[in-house]
């Protein structure tokens, strides 16, 4: 079934092997570049420029080693797609019980709602720098973008693409125009690479850095987006998808990472340089690039956060579906899980700006980042389990160097996270609050008992191979199939010309045996207000005409009576249908869609929910 893949409307969409040469290198390039733009998002832009006013230069080498782990983790999880046709939620449905995947959901939402959060705060701020629009309006106006995701799902998956890496491009050639501008010191970036010992706020914005670089839902994304492309499923079509994934993740992730350095760089040359520690906000930063260099540096600043932030907004809605799916079994409409996301997402926006003001908003995006950070480890070490196994990944299982490599880093970013959770703790618990002994001491315990368990399970239980992973279960055998002899039969009737056709429907179900409930409902004002004692025109036209059918049907040989249905449609039909004991509801629809659907209503889609009776919708 093909609905059981991983975002199935656009899986194998993209078709490989009909090229050659370079066209064929090129026709997997695209899944890393949506991927990248999550590693360039408003988030990473707040801690490089909070690390690069307050730190200097002293933090690249935690940029640069963000971005080895990335390149390393994502290649993994383009690994875990191409070979097993599963994204990291469903493999992990398959692999852990089904108790484990509703808290390891519920943490991946969590780290989605924080990057949109970041993605909104940072379209308003981009918004505002352009355009003077207040950041609440600002706020508010992001959540029209689910009309922009729906577009671009319905072009195709290569239009997305492009659309992403032209978004990049503006985001790369803002950032080359302003390095020219600031001239920084190539001998201070260059000592900025060497390792050093980080506590306090330096701890801080790098855990805020590695989690703006390696992110949750980025896993779950890559390793979804890489079954788009078609190709044969032999040892040799396997290896070769996998080796131009990788050029393609290390391209993209190298793009990213020199465009997150030019930021950190961007801040340290113009603020820390020049004495301003504690430039942490965007729009600071904007003001002070409009002082020191004038008016063209901080338009191309303004353009590249919006880009930045539009791109990123989708992939983040990508990776919700995926692993709502995954993990869930759940499929929703894109439109509407856009929409749960985004208003999620919006709620903390809209409440720090009333409640601190809008200058909270930086720690807000800065604590965005932080909170990626924290869920990595739920992410990461199933990664790692998943493409480390030899039973499901067979000859494709990573090489022992590469298993070392993986669990250094996890054991890293797990160790920094725990380091600072502990931290925060010891801080907060000086500061008192019973709420600290309430509710964070015992959540962090439970927290770390959970990734623990992550981390065990695999270890003491064989992965199951052949769990089925659609949202909607696996096939049934068929066996012998009696006839079903329909008895009472409801037929509903609007007195327009497509009601002969729904009433011959409905006579072919039943033949001369069956009794018919003819239904109709009358929406005046008055059936709303009076039911059954409505006495106006209409109510007396309809169930004239009503008694007309059931002669007509009496003069043919059939069994027919009438019911009259008052005030709202659906849930007349309903209780007429439970009432009457039927076996058979026959409807007719007119099949207008869209705007018609907003302003006419979907009956007949409303009552196949509401009632437990077969329907048959006769066009």
């Amino acid at each position: 079934m093909k609905n059981s893949e991983s975002l199935s409307e656009v899986h194998e969409s993209v078709d490989t092997s009909k090229r050659t040469g370079w066209k064929r290198i090129l026709s997997f390039i695209g899944p890393a570049y949506l991927v990248s733009v999550g590693y360039m998002d408003p988030g990473n832009w707040a801690t490089d420029i909070a690390g690069g006013s307050k730190f200097g230069y002293q933090l690249i080498w935690v940029l640069l080693m963000s971005n080895l782990i990335a390149l390393l983790l994502q290649s993994l999880s383009a690994r875990l797609g191409i070979v097993r046709g599963l994204d990291l939620a469903q493999a992990s449905r398959n692999a852990y019980p089904k108790w484990v995947n509703i808290p390891l959901f519920g943490l991946a939402q969590l780290a989605i709602i924080a990057c949109d959060l970041a993605e909104i705060i940072g379209m308003a701020i981009g918004l505002n720098l352009l355009f003077g629009l207040p950041l609440i309006w600002g706020i508010g106006i992001t959540i029209f973008d689910t009309v922009l995701l729906l577009f671009l799902l319905n072009k195709g998956m290569r239009k997305m693409e492009a659309f992403i890496v032209s978004m990049v491009f503006i985001v790369g050639i803002s950032f080359l125009a302003e390095m020219f501008i600031v001239e920084p010191s190539l001998k201070e970036i260059f000592k900025g690479f060497e390792p050093s010992v980080l506590s306090g706020d330096a701890l801080y914005i790098a855990i805020g850095i590695i989690g703006a670089t390696v992110m949750p839902h980025n896993l779950y994304l890559h390793s979804s987006l890489v079954q788009t492309r078609k190709f044969e499923r032999d040892n040799k079509g396997i290896k070769e998808a996998i080796k131009f994934n990788f050029i393609d993740t290390a391209v993209a992730l190298n793009l990213a990472f020199f465009v997150n350095a030019a930021i950190l760089i961007l801040a340290a040359a113009a603020f820390y340089k020049n004495g301003l520690h504690e430039v942490a906000e965007i729009q600071d930063a904007y003001k002070l690039l409009q002082n020191i260099f004038g008016n063209t540096a901080p338009a191309l600043f303004a353009i590249a956060l919006i880009a930045a932030g539009q791109s990123s907004t989708v992939t983040g809605t990508l990776a919700g579906q995926i692993v709502m799916e995954g993990h869930l079994k759940l499929r929703i409409q894109p439109w509407l899980r856009r929409l749960i996301t985004r208003l999620l997402a919006i709620i903390p926006a809209f409440f720090t700006i009333l409640h601190f003001g809008e200058d909270a908003l930086s720690g807000l995006l800065i604590l965005s980042q932080v909170v990626l950070s924290l869920q990595l480890g739920f992410a990461v070490i199933p990664l790692i389990h998943f493409t480390s196994d030899k039973l499901t990944m067979k000859e494709f299982a990573i090489k022992t160097w590469v298993k070392v490599l993986a669990w250094i880093s996890s054991i890293v970013i797990v160790a920094l996270n725990v380091k600072l959770v502990l931290e925060e703790i010891k801080l907060w618990g000086s500061e008192g609050g019973w709420y600290i002994y309430v509710f964070v001491i015992p959540g962090a315990i439970l927290i770390g008992l959970l990734l623990l368990y992550i981390f065990i399970y695999p270890l003491m239980s064989r992965m199951k191979q052949n769990q089925h992973n659609a949202p909607h279960g696996e096939a049934l055998d068929i066996e012998h199939i009696e006839k079903i002899n329909y008895t009472r039969i409801g037929i509903t009737v609007d007195f327009s010309a497509h009601d002969r056709n729904t009433i011959r429907h409905a006579l072919i179900q039943g033949g001369k045996e069956a009794s018919y409930y003819l239904i109709h409902v009358v929406e005046t004002a008055a059936a709303r207000y009076l039911g059954n004692e409505a006495l106006d025109h209409e109510t007396k036209s309809d169930q004239e005409n009503l008694n007309k059918y059931a002669e007509n049907l009496a003069a043919l040989g059939y069994t027919a009576s009438t019911h009259i249905g008052y005030g709202g449609t659906v849930n007349a039909i309903v209780e007429i249908s439970k009432k009457n004991d039927l076996e058979l509801l026959v409807m007719g629809a007119h099949g207008h869609r869209g705007l018609k659907d907003l302003i006419l209503g979907t009956t007949v889609n409303a009552v196949r929910h509401k009632v437990t009776i077969p329907v048959l919708i006769v066009r």
